[in-house]
């Protein structure tokens, strides 16, 4: 059995709730997409999601909620 990286435990100390961090993962994959700098320096993924998941591991984005 492989292990993933980064593990869902440790992402789920960095976010609230896993819908939460499904729709900062997937925004973030977004800007990676469209050309946005990466903040890790060495992605172990050469996938955009696996790399927005590495990044919220590493607390390189920084999660701001909006006022409802």
């Amino acid at each position: 059995m492989t292990m993933l990286y980064p593990s869902i435990d440790l992402l789920m100390q960095k976010v609230d709730s896993k819908y939460k961090l499904v729709t900062v993962v997937a925004k973030r994959a977004r800007e990676l997409q469209d050309g946005a700098e990466l903040m890790v320096k060495k992605p172990v993924s050469k996938k955009f999601v696996g790399q927005a998941l590495e990044e919220i591991a590493g607390d390189k984005v920084e999660l701001v909620e909006e006022e409802k």
